[in-house]
C-alpha cells in the first residue's frame, strides 16, 4: 500500500530548520509554523535563483561573448525573481512572521558557457522552483492555511508555469539554429540575440506600431485643393488630444491619401 501523502517526508522543500517564530507578534493569526518555515526557505531559494540569473546575464555581456540582448534578458529575469523574493518577505510580515537572513550560495553555472547550456540551466532552475511552490501549496492545505495556499497558487505558481513555457520555446528555436553549447559563439547565437522577440522585448522601441501625425489635407500629396480658410483652434487642441484625433481621422477616412486618388478626382471634375 502507498504511504499516506501527509506522512511522506518532504526532502525537496528548502525549509529553514533554524527558523523561529517572531515572539510578541500581535498580527499573527492562523499562520502555522511549518508554513512560515517553508516560506522562509523558499525565499532564500528565490534569492539564489536571482543570483544565478544575474551571473548568466553578466557572462553574456562580456566582450568575447557580445550578446547584449541575451544579457539583458537574464538580468531582467534576475530582477523579477528578486522581486518575487521581496514579495514573499512582505507576505510573511503581513501574516506576523519574518524572514531570517541566510548565506546566499555561489551560483553553480560556470559550465554554462553557451546559449544552449544557459537556457537549459534556467529551465532546470525554474522547474525546481515550481516544485518548491507546489509542495509549499500542499503543505499550506494540510496545515489549514487557505490564505497562504491561495497566494502561492495565484502569485507564484502561475507565473513560473508561463516562464517554463517561454524557456521551452527559446530552447526549441536555439536547437533549430544550432546554437553553441561550448562557448564557440556560433552564428545561431547571433541570430537568437538579434531576432528573437523575447530577447528584444523592452530593449528596442517598436516604432512600427505607432503612426505619426499626418500632414494637413492641403499639404497631402495628390489631395484635392480646396479654398484655404483660416484654421481656428478647436477645443480638442486645447486639451492636448488634437494630434491623436488627426491621426485617427486621416488613417480611417483617407486610406488612399498618398496614392494619387485625389488627383484623379480633380482631373475628373475639370473634365466636366
Amino acid at each position: 500500500t502507498a504511504e499516506p501523502r501527509s506522512k511522506r517526508p518532504r526532502v525537496t522543500l528548502p525549509a529553514c530548520p533554524a527558523h523561529r517564530p517572531l515572539p510578541g507578534s500581535r498580527v499573527r493569526q492562523s499562520f502555522p509554523p511549518a508554513v512560515e518555515e517553508g516560506l522562509c526557505g523558499v525565499t532564500g531559494a528565490l534569492l539564489e535563483l536571482a543570483y544565478c540569473l544575474q551571473a548568466l546575464g553578466e557572462y553574456f555581456d562580456q566582450s568575447h561573448v557580445a550578446l547584449p540582448n541575451v544579457s539583458k534578458f537574464f538580468l531582467h529575469q534576475a530582477l523579477e525573481e528578486r522581486k518575487s523574493a521581496e514579495a514573499l518577505m512582505k507576505y510573511q510580515q503581513e501574516r506576523g512572521g519574518h524572514y531570517c537572513s541566510k548565506t546566499i550560495q555561489k551560483p553553480n553555472c560556470e559550465y554554462a558557457v553557451g546559449l544552449m547550456k544557459a537556457l537549459e540551466v534556467a529551465m532546470v532552475q525554474w522547474k525546481t522552483m515550481i516544485r518548491y511552490f507546489e509542495e509549499l501549496y500542499a503543505l499550506s492545505i494540510e496545515n489549514a492555511d487557505p490564505h497562504s495556499a491561495s497566494t502561492i497558487k495565484k502569485q507564484f505558481i502561475g507565473p513560473k508555469i508561463r516562464k517554463i513555457k517561454l524557456m521551452g520555446d527559446l530552447l526549441t528555436n536555439a536547437r533549430r539554429l544550432d546554437c553553441s553549447q561550448d562557448g564557440r559563439n556560433s552564428l545561431g547565437d547571433y541570430f537568437m540575440d538579434r531576432l528573437q522577440k523575447e530577447f528584444r522585448t523592452g530593449i528596442e522601441p517598436e516604432s512600427s506600431q505607432h503612426c505619426s501625425p499626418c500632414l494637413p489635407l492641403q499639404q497631402c500629396t495628390g489631395a484635392a485643393e480646396g479654398p484655404k480658410r483660416p484654421q481656428r483652434e478647436s477645443p480638442q487642441h486645447r486639451n492636448g488630444i488634437g494630434p491623436i484625433y488627426a491621426t485617427i481621422h486621416c488613417t480611417a477616412t483617407l486610406p488612399q491619401c498618398n496614392d494619387g486618388a485625389g488627383a484623379k478626382v480633380k482631373q475628373g471634375r475639370e473634365g466636366l
